[in-house]
Order: structure tokens, then sequence, then C-alpha cells
């Protein structure tokens, strides 16, 4: 693997328990997965590990599900959380590779340089034997100060006039049978299929039994769905959590993303913006 933010279980187990790292449980589920990632945290974790509570560590005002918070808002949940200034974070979820990508892109997106995702995350690391802790986080809190970069975030209308001008690329995430319209969303009143303009590649097209695919794998899904890796391109998908599945996997090719769509399908589908149906 060629991405630069992929570590290994090895490469985590032999850190653990320097005070300088920090594990980052990042878990979340779809609503009609009908699990609980805190939960599940309390049960049992990587050691020294906090967790990373999409939902919670968002802004509550903005009507739309786990937007980024303001970067003093964020600073604060992330100290909360134990994790401070100069930490190298390494974040992982309990599906292999799904949420983790979000809290990744999250702190890159406040100016933190040194976070990286975990290969295979919790299952690979329980299949392998390694130790694991119950209970609540001991982390005790720190001073952690936000270096928002305001670019990796894209609007409804930096995406509309991308759209409009076809200055840029808008790929998402969800699903083909979402993206097409003939399956309905899983949050009520939004409507079914896809920003006009916008090409298709499911995030799970890059992931294998909750693992990144190799970069070959991962260039020939970009290709098959119509993206130039060597253009812009925006993130999207239902709700701003697997666009980063996207964003973090053309890492891999080394290109960084030109944006996420943080309301993405969750905002763009509840009205007033054009709908397409059918294939891109």
């Amino acid at each position: 693997m060629s991405n630069p933010y992929l570590v290994s279980t090895d490469w985590l187990a032999d850190r653990l328990g320097d005070p300088t790292l920090i594990p980052v449980d990042g878990s979340w589920h779809l609503p009609d997965a009908k699990r609980d990632g805190r939960a599940e945290f309390l049960e049992r974790h990587i050691p020294g590990a906090a967790f990373f509570d999409v939902d919670a560590i968002s802004d509550p005002s903005s009507g739309l599900p786990h937007m980024l918070p303001s970067p003093q808002a964020f600073a604060d949940a992330v100290g909360g959380l134990g994790v401070g200034g100069g930490a190298t974070i390494v974040v992982y979820d309990a599906s292999g590779l799904f949420s983790a990508p979000r809290v990744w892109w999250s702190f890159r997106t406040m100016g933190v340089e040194t976070v990286y995702v975990l290969d295979g995350g919790l299952p690979k690391w329980l299949a392998e034997g390694r130790p694991t802790e119950t209970g609540p986080s001991a982390r005790k809190p720190e001073t952690f100060k936000a270096r928002f970069d305001a670019s990796a975030v894209k609007s409804a209308d930096e995406v509309a006039a991308a759209l409009d001008a076809c200055s840029g690329q808008v790929v998402d995430a969800r699903s083909g049978p979402r993206f097409r319209g003939e399956a309905a969303e899983p949050r009520p009143g939004l409507a079914s299929g896809h920003m006009p303009g916008a090409l298709n590649l499911p995030f799970s097209e890059l992931v294998a039994n909750g693992r990144l695919k190799d970069d070959e794998e991962l260039r020939a899904a970009f290709e098959a769905a119509g993206v130039d890796v060597a253009q812009p391109i925006v993130t999207t998908c239902g709700s701003g959590v697997t666009a980063a599945v996207l964003a973090f996997a053309l890492e891999g090719l080394g290109k960084s993303a030109d944006g996420l769509y943080d309301g993405s399908w969750a905002e763009w589908g509840a009205g007033g913006r054009p709908v397409a149906t059918g294939r891109a």
C-alpha cells in the first residue's frame, strides 16, 4: 500500500504505550444497522483509545446530520477526549473501513498532519488476538488548537457552481441503486437520485473484507466510474461519512480531494436543488 495515511496493526501494536500516540475509535453506523458505537466501545476497544462520537462532535445548529463543528467546538471536544496538539492519532472503526476516514478527514481539516487510519480496523485487530480494554476511556483532557482548512469543506452552492461550470468532478460514494434513484434514501423526506452531472463510485467498490483495496484496484475503480484522478474532485455521499472513504482512497493514488461536500445528499436531496435519476 502506498497510502501515506494507512498504518498496519503491527505498526500500532509496536507503539502502544507511547504517550504521544493516541488510538481513536471512530465507529459510526447507519441508523438501520441498529448498532451503538459508544456502547460497543465500552464493551471493548484498543488499549488507550478515546471514542470520537461522529454525531456528538458536530454542529447541532445546522439541522443536518453530523456536520463538521466550528474549529473551537472541535478543539474543545477532542481536547476533552484527551487528544492534544502534537499527538500521533490512529483512527479505527468497528467495521474495518467505514467511518474511520470521516474522523481522519475531520482531524486533517482541523490542521492535524499526523493522523492515520488503521488498516482493517478493529475486526483485524481482534482477529489477530491483540489486546483490548473495557469501560470508558482513561485519557485525561488535553489542549487542542484547531487550524481550520476551509477549502476542505464544500457547500451546496460551491458544488452546484462546479457542476454548472463543469469545472470539477463531483463523485458520489452512495450505492448504485440510491444514486440512480432506484432505492429509497434511508433518511425520510429526501428525494431519490443524484446531482445532475455527478459521477458514482460506491465506497464499497474501494473496500474488501474491511480493508482498503490495493492501489491498482483503486485506480481501476475510479477509472471505471469515469473519474479522472488528475482533475479536481469533490466527494459526496449520503451525509458526509463515506465521502471521506473516497477522499482517503485518493491519497494512495497521489491525489488529494479538492473538498468534501459536508451536507451531501442529506442537504441536496431535501429540496430546492435539481435531481437526476438513472446512470451518470
